[in-house]
């Protein structure tokens, strides 16, 4: 199992960023990130600079407003859907994405959800529950 640090996610998306300026060959992991990263010009002033990325590491901040974290995520529910892991999760982010007419607003919704499940999980000290997370994507596909 991969479990890169802080600093290695770090490193990773701006090495990413860096590979397209440069129209660098990818690898591709690197490919997926870069789509993610194409989708969020804001973050690119911060992706440019690795050293000063590296120096904010420990600033606590919300998921928008830390690039990393928030394309962490986009690439974790990016591979969850591809292996359809937890059972189920790649046809509920389905159903959100065609209830909001966006892949891309669907992966910020299902956020929460897996935010919530990770927090909930650490909190009781039991491992995630990956049926309640599936069950919350649902519920937001089907609100109306």
């Amino acid at each position: 199992m991969f479990a890169p640090s802080q600093a290695d996610v770090r490193r990773f998306f701006c090495a990413v960023y860096d590979k397209a300026q440069q129209a660098a060959p990818m690898e591709a992991i690197e490919v997926l990130a870069h789509e993610w990263i194409q989708r969020h010009p804001e973050y690119h002033a911060e992706l440019a600079d690795v050293d000063a990325a590296l120096r904010r590491m420990h600033e606590a901040s919300e998921v928008r407003d830390n690039p990393f974290l928030h394309l962490s995520m986009h690439l974790s529910i990016s591979e969850q859907c591809s292996i359809d892991q937890p059972p189920g999760i790649r046809q509920a982010v389905e159903l959100l994405a065609a209830r909001l007419d966006s892949v891309h607003e669907a992966h910020h919704q299902v956020m929460e959800c897996l935010g919530r499940m990770l927090w909930e999980s650490q909190r009781s000290g039991r491992p995630p529950d990956g049926q309640a997370y599936i069950e919350a994507v649902r519920a937001r596909a089907t609100q109306r």
